[in-house]
C-alpha cells in the first residue's frame, strides 16, 4: 500500500512539475481578438460598452462595480466578479468608435489592456473588436490560460452578453461556466 502511495505521489508532483515547466516557458505576454456584430449602431454600443455601473445588469458573473471620476481618460473602474475583485483605468475614450482599458493593479496575477473598436456595420449595427493585450505573471495560470481556458474564453463572453444586451437581454445572475 505504502508502495502505491508512492507512486501516486510522484507522478502527482511530477504533473505538477510538468504544468510548471511548460508555464514557464509560455510567454507572459499576448494578444489575442475577437469580433462580433451586433445589432445597434456604434453610439448605442458605445454608451452601453462605456456605461460601466450597469455591467451587473448584463454581464455575466460581474456582481458589483464602482466607478470613480468623469468619464474619459483617468476614469476608475473597480469590477467584482466571480473571478475577483479588479481595478481598471480607462486610457482612450473616443466616443463612439475606440475605448481602451487597463488592469490598475500590479499585485493580480495577470494585467494588460482591453481596446474595444466599434465600427458601423453594413447591415446597420456595429462591427465590435475587443483586442486583450495580456500578460499573465503566475506560470500556473499561463499555462491554464494557454490549454484550459484559452485566452478569448472572457473575449467571448463579453462579446456575446453584449450582444444580448443590445438586443434587451440580460446576463445579470448567470455566472461564468
Amino acid at each position: 500500500m505504502l508502495r502505491w502511495s508512492l507512486y501516486l505521489f510522484a507522478t502527482l508532483a511530477g504533473l505538477v512539475a510538468i504544468v510548471l515547466v511548460i508555464g514557464w516557458s509560455l510567454p507572459v505576454a499576448h494578444t489575442a481578438s475577437r469580433t462580433r456584430v451586433v445589432a445597434a449602431p456604434p453610439d448605442r454600443v458605445f454608451v452601453i460598452v462605456s456605461d460601466f455601473a450597469r455591467y451587473p445588469d448584463w454581464r455575466t458573473g460581474v456582481t458589483r462595480v464602482t466607478v470613480t471620476g468623469d468619464p474619459g481618460p483617468g476614469l476608475a473602474i473597480q469590477e467584482t466578479a466571480d473571478y475577483g475583485d479588479v481595478p481598471y483605468r480607462v486610457e482612450t475614450w473616443e466616443a463612439p468608435t475606440r475605448l481602451v482599458t487597463r488592469i490598475a493593479s500590479a499585485d493580480l496575477p495577470f494585467g494588460g489592456t482591453w481596446t474595444y473598436d466599434i465600427h458601423p456595420d453594413a447591415g446597420g449595427g456595429s462591427r465590435v473588436t475587443i483586442t486583450e493585450h495580456g500578460e499573465v505573471y503566475n506560470v500556473f495560470f499561463r499555462f491554464m490560460a494557454r490549454f484550459v481556458f484559452g485566452h478569448t474564453s472572457t473575449l467571448d463572453q463579453y462579446l456575446t452578453d453584449l450582444d444580448a444586451a443590445v438586443r434587451g437581454s440580460s446576463a445579470a445572475g448567470r455566472s461564468r461556466p
